[in-house]
């Protein structure tokens, strides 16, 4: 891991994760029924419930709504979780005000364009490796995995490493 890259994320103290395409790997399952379906990482959630026990602080922002994501949250004791919003960057903006933190102790993880105004505010852009070519770019890092298959836990590994907290 580079210098600059640990830098960053030993300042963070909220971690904003999108949903689809990274803490799970973009796949809508329906069943016949109308039902969906998502698969969650258990090594991800882990990673999370980790920060959550060291203090740093965890939201989701997703475009679309869900019972899954819902329930999932409160599983892993994410209270912070914001559905239906097509504005991330509006949402993170109100989000930073509540916790009153600052842009550069955010990290956000975002894996397509709706997530990129998001990114380029705060202060570690992250994005799993399937993530859209644009999102990557504009990405400070990459994760070596996709989304839904451990890329939330790699970026939470960046940031224990990086304040030397015990996992």
């Amino acid at each position: 891991m580079n210098k600059e890259i640990l830098d960053k994320a030993s300042q963070i103290k909220l971690v904003v994760f999108d949903v689809d395409g990274v803490l799970t790997d973009g796949k809508l399952i329906y069943t016949n029924s109308g039902s969906e379906a998502r698969c969650f990482n258990v090594k991800d959630g882990t990673g999370i419930r980790l920060l959550l026990t060291h203090g740093i602080e965890v939201a989701v922002i997703s475009a679309r709504k869900s019972t899954i994501v819902s329930n999932r949250m409160a599983d892993l004791g994410v209270k912070h979780v914001f559905q239906g919003c097509l504005d991330k960057a509006m949402t993170l903006d109100a989000l930073i005000l509540l916790l009153n933190i600052n842009l550069q102790q955010v990290a956000y993880v975002g894996d397509d364009l709706i997530d990129l105004p998001a990114m380029k505010q705060v202060g570690l852009a992250l994005a799993p490796a399937d993530a859209h070519q644009s999102v990557k770019q504009q990405a400070d890092w990459v994760t070596a995995s996709g989304g839904g298959c451990g890329a939330a836990r790699e970026v939470c590994d960046v940031i224990f490493q990086a304040q030397k907290l015990s996992v």
